[in-house]
Formats: structure tokens, C-alpha cells, sequence
């Protein structure tokens, strides 16, 4: 090649979440049974989407010409108003309809956050971390993540003197990230903690950027707190969406509230270049967009959310019943979301146990795959050693989810409790 193609931050784009796939498809040609525990899809583990909502998309949009077309490139004006006014009277911040943005999902929103952010002007996020965030914002800036670490000994919150110090000696942080409710952890931002992250960006004169996509699966909506109804002067950044609450993954429709855009005039101009970005890609996808305030308005919804959230408390009380005396890991109920992230305790990190491969072939495939990365993690081994066993497809939570302390993440969404259960145990028993 006559000049290097390659951008200096790609060595940071990393999905474990979706490469352990082919692994996995590896061993279902062997006739290993495969549970698929690594991605958030409740369609796929077998919920179902409610036929009121299905009603809206086919015999109202579906009807409709105008769902073909292309949206405006900010997004459908009546969706736009309708989360204008919900969200400012959810909030007490007012939320113009001219500073909200769709997108195609919220992977596009953030491709878009962090490649037309400033290269030297970082955003801190956390440790365990989503991977859309984290590889993206590293490849943003051509170096690794920045990150600030929740702890597993404390129901996964962030230590704030730890968030404070990096802010105050790491002069290029210019922006802090909240997941909330967090994934991969399920952990919800209690009021005061997310003060202290006010405080900390009006002290040092930064942007705040929450990711609020499971806002509306927190188990006790009372504990769930949005930024927006906090930080009222200064630049903030709220991510939500549809796929994750309808559940309707394949919608791929997000958006992204703008608030606070007249408090600073660099941060009003950074706004404005993600929507020129938008503006070259003409708009997002327009059909659930059209269905939005509907679906969102209709007087069944509270109860199809309370419906979902008390599922995924049962299955975490489950799960949490399973492992609190195991000899090898460690669980903290989660709170929101319908994740599960289990850590390693000291005696599986120092003396692991063997797991042996389901058969012949399944070994020979395993040792394939761990000759490819010689310093391989312990988490990302046993995530590979546990797939090749059982079929149990997990995620690794150190090359994972960028985390400072090693475990895996599942999922909360099998519908079939007998399995659901089954699966829990046999990881235990390893």
C-alpha cells in the first residue's frame, strides 16, 4: 500500500460482545448446544412484543406513505415535540424540540459524540465499561480508554475522590460519562452521587454525557434520577432510545437531548457539528419514529414496563441466590437493566479450576483459540474454556467491557425459567 490506511486509533475498536460468535458458531457445527448469554436482544431469548405495539406499527404506520420518506434530518417533528414536552415537565429542565436528534440506535449517536469531539478533548467514562463508549472514544483520541472505576465491594459505585483526582491532574478531560442504569453491571446512580458528578463538571468547566438508554427499566423507578433533572447550568448530553424498553432492538432509533446549549457558546458550536454530521447521512430511519409518541403515550405502557422490570427482579433475586455462596464468585443484585456481572474471587484467581472441553473436537477448536492471544486474561479464558464445555456464551468482563476487575456478564432476559435456572447452575458448578 503506497501510504498506511489504517487509523492510528482503530487497535482500539473492540466488540467482545459480538466476536465471541464465531467461536461459538464453531462449536454449535460440532452439535454443541449453544445458550446465546452475550448480547441484550430480549427478542432473541423469546419476549415477546406486545401486540398493542405491533398494532400501532402495522395497521397505523405501516398504512401511512409519509413512514417511507425521509424524516427531517434532526427527526420527526411530532416525535421531537412530544419528548419536548414529556421531558421537561419529567425533569423541570426545559428541552426544546429544536435540541433533540435522532439516530440510527444509539451506536450511531455515540460514533457521532465522540469522532466530532476536539482529538485532545477526552471523555472520562467507566470501568466496567460499555464497549461502544470506551473503543470508540479510544479511537477517537488514538489512545486507550479514560476511565474512572466502580467497585464491586461497594454495589458497583464509582469512588468520586477517584473521579475527582483524575479530573484535577488529567488536564484534557473535558467530558464524564454516566451509564444509568449501568451496563454491564445494573448498578443505578443514587441522587448523590450524580450531585457530586454536577459538581464536579461546573468545578472544572467540563460536559456531562449520560447514557440513560434503560432508564425506564430501573427495578424501582423511585431510585432512578435523570441528569437532566439535576445539572440545569451546564452542558449536558442525554442519550435514550426505543430498542431496549418497547423491546424493539431492531428499530434502531435513538436520540440524543441537547440541554443547556446557551451556557456555553463552545459547547453550542460542538452541538451543532453532530447535526451538520447527521445532516450528510440526510436523516434516521423514520418509521419508529412515526410510532414513538403513540406507543410511548398509551395508558398500557407504564404496565408493560412494570411487567418487564418485576421479571428481571425475580430472575435477579434467582441469580443472586446462586451465587452468593459460591467458592469461585461473587454477584451484586443489580438494579436496572437486565444484565448480571459476576467477578472472580481470590481463590478462582489464584488457583483456577479445569474445565474440561464437551469432546475431542471442542478441545482441539479451544486450544485454537487460546493460541491466539498468549497473555489472554483469566476472565476472557474462562468465558472461552466455559463456551467450549457447556455451549454457555458469556462475555469476559476485562477485554469485555474494558474493566479494571475480571468476571463475565450474562443476561437476565431467558424467558424459559427452567433453563434460565439451569444455566445459573451449571456455571456455579464449574
Amino acid at each position: 500500500m503506497r501510504n498506511n490506511i489504517l487509523h492510528p486509533g482503530a487497535g482500539e475498536l473492540n466488540y467482545e460482545i459480538r466476536s465471541v460468535v464465531e467461536f461459538a458458531n464453531s462449536l454449535q457445527r460440532l452439535g454443541i448446544e449453544i445458550t446465546w448469554e452475550n448480547i441484550g436482544d430480549p427478542l432473541a431469548k423469546g419476549e415477546k412484543l406486545p401486540s398493542w405495539i405491533k398494532q400501532y406499527v402495522s395497521e397505523e404506520a405501516l398504512q401511512e406513505d409519509l413512514s417511507y420518506a425521509y424524516s427531517p434530518t434532526k427527526g420527526l417533528e411530532s416525535a421531537r415535540q412530544y419528548l419536548s414536552k414529556t421531558r421537561s415537565l419529567e425533569t423541570g429542565n426545559n428541552l426544546s424540540k429544536e435540541n433533540i436528534l435522532f439516530f440510527n440506535g444509539l451506536g450511531d449517536a455515540i460514533s457521532k459524540v465522540y469522532t466530532w469531539l476536539h482529538p485532545n478533548s477526552r471523555v472520562m467514562g467507566p470501568s466496567p465499561a460499555y464497549p461502544t463508549h470506551s473503543s470508540i472514544e479510544g479511537a477517537h483520541a488514538r489512545s486507550h480508554h479514560l476511565t474512572y472505576d466502580l467497585d464491586p465491594y461497594n454495589n458497583w459505585l464509582p469512588d468520586m475522590e477517584d473521579v475527582r483526582n483524575k479530573v484535577k491532574y488529567t488536564p484534557n478531560i473535558t467530558g464524564l460519562l454516566i451509564i444509568n442504569p449501568d451496563n454491564p453491571t445494573g448498578m443505578v446512580y443514587p441522587l448523590e452521587t450524580l450531585k457530586e458528578f454536577v459538581a464536579i463538571a461546573k468545578e472544572y468547566n467540563l460536559f456531562l454525557l449520560a447514557d440513560e438508554i434503560y432508564c425506564n427499566l430501573a427495578y424501582y423507578p423511585e431510585e432512578f434520577v435523570s441528569l437532566a433533572a439535576l445539572a440545569y447550568d451546564i452542558p449536558l448530553m442525554i442519550m435514550r432510545g426505543l430498542s431496549k424498553e418497547l423491546p424493539w432492538p431492531g428499530s434502531r432509533c435513538g436520540w440524543v437531548e441537547f440541554y443547556n446549549t446557551d451556557k456555553d457558546h463552545n459547547y453550542k458550536e460542538y452541538a451543532k457539528s453532530i447535526e451538520e454530521a447527521k445532516m450528510n447521512e440526510v436523516c434516521s430511519t423514520t418509521l419508529p419514529q412515526a410510532v414513538l409518541p403513540k406507543i410511548l403515550s398509551d395508558s398500557r405502557y407504564k404496565n408493560h414496563l412494570k411487567d418487564r422490570t418485576e421479571k428481571y427482579i425475580k430472575r435477579s433475586e434467582v441469580a443472586f441466590n446462586t451465587f452468593k455462596n459460591s467458592q469461585y464468585f461473587e454477584v451484586v443484585r443489580p438494579k436496572g437493566a437486565f444484565y448480571l456481572s459476576v467477578t472472580f474471587k481470590e481463590v478462582f484467581i489464584n488457583n483456577p479450576p479445569h474445565i474440561e472441553p464437551a469432546n475431542k473436537q471442542a478441545a482441539e477448536l479451544l486450544e485454537k483459540e487460546l493460541s491466539k492471544d498468549l497473555e489472554m486474561n483469566l476472565d476472557k479464558k474462562f468465558c472461552l474454556e466455559l463456551l467450549a464445555s457447556t455451549g454457555i456464551c458469556t462475555v469476559p468482563l476485562s477485554s469485555g467491557f474494558n474493566s479494571h476487575v475480571q468476571g463475565f456478564r450474562m443476561t437476565l432476559l431467558e424467558e424459559d425459567d427452567e433453563k434460565f435456572e439451569k444455566t445459573l447452575k451449571t456455571i456455579n458448578s464449574i
